[in-house]
């Protein structure tokens, strides 16, 4: 039986997924970066020096499944967006910290108001400025387009790019560890997602 490369590496990240699987099933807070990673990390500026950014539905309609059995989202910016402001409120994600100068503070003392284990959280960056919270979390995901110094720190570079997807990848196989995924896949969500 010969096995060609492709097949090889989609079952060897299989196996990687299956192996994050008994950490990820522990995940009750999500922490996100904004750009290059709910974002494809460009910038657009209206005349008016207004910023546009792009988000993807289906990083949007996952964290509505997340936050629907119970998965807390939260963002750690260290910009200043009100696009991705505006954002966060529409998909009701209740813990946003902007223009944050010392991500690893600013998680750490979220942890600790809250009483966070490191256990329960799973963080996703894409530059070396989210190397710093690595030793806040239980696992550390990446988009395909990531730095590759934070890449080399993770636990798991995902298949799809920051705001092409990634954030879905990932919710995906948070509910597949959880035994939720099937129930979605197979009969859909009725609820209305932005």
């Amino acid at each position: 039986m010969t096995i060609n490369f492709l097949s090889f590496k989609f079952l060897y990240k299989e196996l990687r997924w299956k192996l994050l699987y008994k950490k990820l099933r522990k995940i009750e807070f999500l922490i996100l970066d904004v750009d290059g990673v709910l974002t494809d990390g460009g910038l657009w500026y209206q005349i008016n020096g207004d910023i546009l950014k792009r988000f993807d539905v289906k990083d949007g309609l996952s964290m509505n499944l997340l936050q629907e059995v119970g998965i807390k989202i939260v963002i750690i910016s260290g910009g200043e967006s009100a696009a991705a402001e505006l954002r966060a409120n529409q998909l009701g994600i209740k813990y946003t910290f902007f223009k944050v100068k010392n991500k690893y503070q600013k998680l750490k003392d979220f942890q600790k108001k809250k009483s966070i284990p490191i256990s329960k959280c799973a963080y996703v960056g894409d530059d070396i400025n989210d190397m710093v919270i690595r030793p806040l979390v239980s696992l550390l995901f990446t988009p395909r387009n990531a730095s590759g110094s934070l890449v080399s720190i993770s636990d798991m570079k995902l298949e799809k790019p920051g705001g092409f997807g990634a954030i879905r990848e990932l919710s995906e196989r948070l509910l597949i560890s959880k035994g939720l995924w099937k129930n979605y896949s197979k009969y859909g969500w009725v609820k209305t997602s932005i």
